[in-house]
């Protein structure tokens, strides 16, 4: 397991930072070459895969100081958020939308902005792992981080495809519960929703295990 000391909070954060320099470059690059804004919203998708990353940092530093319902208050919107980091792969299906900048170019830029979006997913379900393992065994905790990205392609899914976001859940909680429910009441009527759960979900296990190992390798665990 990764361990947090500050130097390597210090790497990570400065990794983070210039990659979200990256992608915003890129996107202004694009944007003063061709005065779009057809891929704009690339930006806004990124500050939302952000957004879990800061709520499972806050955790894992104050976990021990916050009272038990701030920590699931936060817990619950860290599980609505997560779902938005991975959601930029799907960006993917814009590619074919042009407006005078070559394909390979926004292949990149979309790239770019999917893999940042992996980096700040993977960077929070790392931290939330590590709280899970000061309450839970290696075995149960693996468990629930596999259930927890099972849940992010549901949740990317929902997004895409029922084209509903995470504010949703407060402002329209009973039709997206109706839309939720009833692909588990019918789920032979709903095959989409349950090939890409089930295929994502497994790509996403397989990446993120695939970067611990990689990571323990590394540091010679």
């Amino acid at each position: 397991m990764l361990h947090f000391t500050k130097i390597y909070r210090f790497e990570v954060l400065l990794l983070l930072t210039f990659t979200v320099i990256f992608c915003f470059s890129l996107s202004l690059l694009r944007f003063a070459y061709t005065g779009s804004m057809l891929y704009l919203f690339l930006n806004w998708n990124l500050l939302l895969a952000i957004l879990p990353c800061i709520i499972s940092s806050y955790l894992v530093l104050h976990r021990h100081s916050i009272n038990r319902y701030s920590f699931a208050a936060l817990s619950i919107a860290w599980l609505l958020l997560f779902p938005n980091s991975p959601y930029i792969l799907t960006d993917l299906f814009h590619l074919h939308r042009h407006d005078g900048m070559p394909q390979w170019y926004d292949l990149i830029m979309i790239l770019s902005f999917a893999w940042a979006g992996l980096l700040f997913g993977f960077m929070s379900l790392f931290q939330i792992e590590k709280i899970l393992l000061e309450k839970c065994s290696a075995i149960t905790t693996n468990i629930i981080v596999v259930s927890l990205l099972f849940m992010a392609a549901f949740g990317v899914y929902v997004g895409r495809f029922l084209r509903w976001n995470s504010w949703d859940i407060v402002s329209n909680p009973l039709t997206l519960g109706a839309d939720i429910a009833d692909r588990f009441v019918h789920p032979f009527d709903h095959g989409r929703t349950w090939g890409l759960t089930l295929f994502m979900g497994s790509l996403l296990s397989l990446i993120y295990f695939s970067a611990k190992m990689i990571s323990r390798l590394i540091r010679g665990h």
